[in-house]
């Protein structure tokens, strides 16, 4: 079963892509762009999330999360003219869970696989999507095993602030979820 649900991911992937027109320099181009974005937005939350554990701990940097994650993205969206997002099937905010045929036909492209981008076109509007892991022993503070990874005082914020929580359980570099930048019509 699992290999027909990858095998249609991959016939929708490569469909997309060839029903939209998208030629190699078109997708060379959302590709280097998108590359270029998603490690400015991840870079600019691990360093605010890390000076929120330098200042209060794992626990303070939850809340910073819930409070400041929003703004930084849009900050980050408004300046490169895109919709910047997370998506992933284990998400903790809610606005993060796969919405679209697109975002599920390439989470199980890319969980069956060690694939790290892709572009599509999805309704005329290209969309770039880059793999997440748990790339630091950090990230495990907040989303790793609830027994031996996640301290009390953390456990208990993430309870308050995201009831539903999902992203708990990974181990290092487990695949996590896929950045998706949404970019505007040109």
């Amino acid at each position: 079963m699992r290999g027909y649900i990858l095998f249609t991911a991959f016939i929708f992937l490569m469909f997309s892509a060839c029903k939209s027109g998208i030629d190699s320099e078109t997708y060379k181009k959302y590709q280097e762009r998108g590359t270029e974005i998603t490690s400015l937005a991840q870079t600019t939350l691990l360093s605010n999330v890390g000076g929120a554990i330098q200042k209060g701990g794992p626990e303070y940097a939850v809340e910073f999360c819930n409070l400041e994650a929003s703004g930084i993205i849009d900050s980050l969206n408004r300046i490169n003219n895109c919709k910047i997002s997370r998506v992933s099937e284990k998400n903790r905010n809610p606005e993060n869970a796969l919405r679209s045929k697109a975002d599920v036909a390439v989470w199980e492209t890319f969980r069956n696989s060690t694939r790290t981008d892709t572009v599509l076109v999805v309704q005329n509007t290209p969309v770039y999507y880059k793999r997440i892991n748990t790339a630091m022993p950090a990230c495990l503070k907040c989303h790793g095993d609830i027994e031996a990874d996640i301290n009390r005082k953390t456990l208990e914020m993430l309870k308050v602030l995201y009831p539903e929580d999902l992203a708990t359980g990974y181990k290092l570099n487990e695949f996590r979820g896929l950045w998706k930048v949404e970019f505007s019509q040109e």
